[in-house]
């Protein structure tokens, strides 16, 4: 089989295998969590995009891996990181903080998106071997970055859950029910 086939396979195989994962097991945890927790776990996995370097790295990638893709490449992947450890720097800080989400997500998706153009440009597919160890970036890890960069841009832009308004109600310790965070215990021995 070619390598540019093979290279292309791999690829498509990686979006599939991490859409199966996420959809079973990371987008059900993301949901759950509040906003801010679950940009932090996306930016938390983006902050590590400065290995992105490794493309401009002589001796991990081979000599004719096309300047072209792996400077863009390599930079946008740095910039896209640092972008996200501001944001993990920042929680505190919320609009900074927001600021720094919409912006790793904004630049890494960009990224992604203008070094596949570049690597079909510059028939990237079949050069695929010059990608030497940094092989598996965009085989297994681009694939993960580009749907959490997504689903951080879905969920930054779907409305704002409502909060719930929960009352104290009369026999509630009675019936079992758990005291929710930071609301008191009228009767401290009732609640489990």
């Amino acid at each position: 089989m070619p390598p540019a086939i093979i290279f292309s396979l791999q690829l498509v195989l990686g979006y599939v295998a991490w859409l199966l994962c996420f959809g079973a097991y990371i987008m059900p945890r993301l949901k759950a969590m509040d906003r801010v927790a679950a940009h932090r776990a996306i930016a938390t996995l983006n902050s590590f995009r400065f290995f992105g370097l490794v493309f401009i790295l002589p001796g991990v990638v081979g000599s004719h891996l096309p300047a072209n893709f792996a400077t863009f490449a390599a930079y946008g992947d740095f910039a896209t990181g640092v972008l996200a450890m501001l944001a993990l720097l920042t929680v505190r800080m919320r609009p900074l903080f927001w600021s720094f989400v919409v912006a790793f997500n904004i630049v890494g998706i960009v990224d992604i998106l203008l070094d596949y153009y570049h690597a079909i440009q510059l028939n990237l597919p079949a050069k695929a071997g010059q990608l030497g160890a940094g092989y598996v970036i965009p085989v297994i890890y681009v694939p993960l970055l580009l749907i959490t960069n997504v689903v951080a841009l879905y969920f930054l832009l779907r409305p704002k859950p409502r909060s719930k308004i929960t009352a104290s109600r009369p026999g509630a310790a009675q019936q079992g029910l758990r005291p929710r965070a930071g609301q008191a215990s009228a009767s401290p021995t009732t609640w489990s």
